[in-house]
């Protein structure tokens, strides 16, 4: 097959971006939540999202800088802590109305329609309508790049909140989860089809 190669240095960001974002894929989604010092929850996705470690159980989302600090950044910065809401198909109409830039001071939970919960272990906000949550505490922020830069934010888990329907003891109903995942543009992925490949035994 031919290949077009494109030097990085040579792209601007916005071209960059679209590569990363088209081909990386599909990207879970961190739908985080986190209460500002003025108290007013936030509710917002990033697809820069992932697991880091399972001991301890850590993960991380990142948050670019464009005009303005985001909400939930600046949130995470104050408090130290957020919860990650997972995004299935029954919410994701709910998480596309919060990924618009609201104002500060908007709650998107109320925007969204959907219901805040307290935290067990950490002073921010769950999606009761998610399937699944975590609340962590931030680790690390760790800075990339120079001028608008990314903020990559790491959170160990304290509490996994996961719905009993999808439990059979710490394994999970994949198909019964049906999570969404991020790919470019207005795309979006189901995980509903499925298939299995078992390991090579190379003992």
């Amino acid at each position: 097959m031919r290949k077009r190669v494109f030097d990085a240095g040579e792209l601007d960001a916005a071209e960059r971006y679209k590569l990363m974002t088209g081909l990386i894929v599909p990207r879970p989604i961190g739908w985080i939540g986190s209460r500002g010092a003025d108290g007013v929850n936030n509710l917002a996705p990033f697809s820069f999202f992932n697991m880091v470690s399972g001991s301890p159980p850590t993960l991380l989302f990142t948050t670019g800088m464009t005009i303005r600090v985001k909400d939930s950044l600046a949130n995470v910065r104050t408090s130290g802590v957020f919860t990650v809401n997972v995004v299935t198909e029954e919410v994701a109409t709910a998480m596309n109305v919060t990924s618009d830039s609201f104002l500060p001071g908007v709650d998107e939970f109320t925007a969204a329609g959907l219901t805040p919960i307290e935290g067990e272990a950490v002073a921010a906000p769950l999606v009761a309508e998610a399937k699944a949550n975590f609340e962590c505490v931030v680790k690390h922020i760790h800075e990339v790049g120079e001028g608008p830069s990314a903020s990559v934010v790491f959170g160990e888990v304290l509490r996994f909140h996961v719905a009993e329907s999808l439990l059979d003891g710490t394994r999970i109903d994949l198909p019964g989860l049906k999570a969404v995942g991020r790919l470019a543009g207005t795309w979006y992925s189901r995980t509903t089809d499925l298939f299995e490949m078992e390991r090579p035994n190379n003992q």
